[in-house]
């Protein structure tokens, strides 16, 4: 397969997965939660309390337009600032109960989707997806480290 194939595969998925993805946290459970919103959401659980720039380097997401982002989830009551005890300059972040329920509740959705997908495969099939996407995030993950890609 050509690899100009290969990038329009993975265009659709993405879009594709994209659109569930925000079309899930918008309109499943009413909260108001963008999709970047939920990222952020999935990220702070991840790494459990992280400094505001870690999740923002994580998420490839400027400083200032996380700000607005960490503000607005903190208006919902879902996410908590706080200073670093050790440098004031650095805040951490933290899930609120709320938060955390409405990260359940997307996983849950999603899982439940990932179900009913996954289910129209055999079980080979799932595995070799599962292990394909695996072995791409991995091969991303290296090039990110190694290479420039431009």
């Amino acid at each position: 397969m050509k690899l100009e194939n290969v990038h329009e595969l993975i265009r659709i998925l993405v879009q594709r997965f994209g659109l569930l993805n925000a079309s899930c946290c918008e309109n499943c459970f009413g909260e108001g939660v963008s999709l970047v919103q939920s990222y952020i959401l999935f990220e702070i659980r991840r790494e459990e309390n992280p400094a505001m720039y870690q999740v923002a380097e994580a998420l490839g997401i400027d400083i200032t337009t996380f700000s607005r982002q960490i503000k607005s989830l903190e208006n919902k009551c879902l996410v908590t600032k706080s200073p670093d005890p050790d440098d004031r300059r650095i805040n951490i972040l933290a899930l609120t109960s709320e938060g955390k329920r409405i990260t359940d509740q997307i996983d849950m959705r999603m899982n439940s989707y990932l179900e009913q997908l996954f289910s129209c495969f055999t079980e080979f099939e799932r595995e070799v997806v599962i292990k394909s996407m695996k072995l791409l995030n991995k091969a991303l993950f290296k090039s990110e480290m190694c290479c420039d890609i431009k």
